[in-house]
């Protein structure tokens, strides 16, 4: 069976989003794992200490779909912008109304949550 994950890069706050996922959609944290954690490598240079406690791979689980993320190795460009979109399908109107409340804290809401969708969109 063929699966599309969503895989989120961030620049130095995957840590952050991991425990803000937790706590704004229930999510499981299926496993986590520092650039300073990974086995050296004697063919590169010694890890530089700004980018050991950065996320090499993380995998968290909403509901029944895995989500990645990992942060860019320091001095690798990172481009914001808006070309994730994450749809949510929440099995209740008042699920669906919960992450729309708990997502906009602190975030930027880009699209206002209409019930009549049936779906919540996100974009990040």
């Amino acid at each position: 069976m063929t699966r599309l994950l969503p895989y989120l890069v961030m620049d130095g706050r995957a840590k952050e989003a991991v425990v803000f996922y937790e706590k704004a959609l229930g999510a499981k944290v299926k496993g986590i794992q520092t650039f300073g954690e990974m086995p050296a490598n004697p063919n590169f240079p010694p890890m530089p200490d700004e980018a050991k406690n950065r996320v090499a791979h993380a995998m968290i689980q909403v509901g029944e779909t895995n989500m990645m993320l990992s942060d860019t190795f320091p001095g690798t460009p990172h481009e914001k912008g808006n070309h994730i979109t994450i749809c949510i399908m929440a099995d209740t109107k008042e699920q669906a109304q919960q992450f729309y409340d708990s997502l906009q804290e602190g975030g930027e809401v880009t699209m206002l949550y209409r019930k009549h969708f049936g779906v919540l969109l996100m974009g990040l």
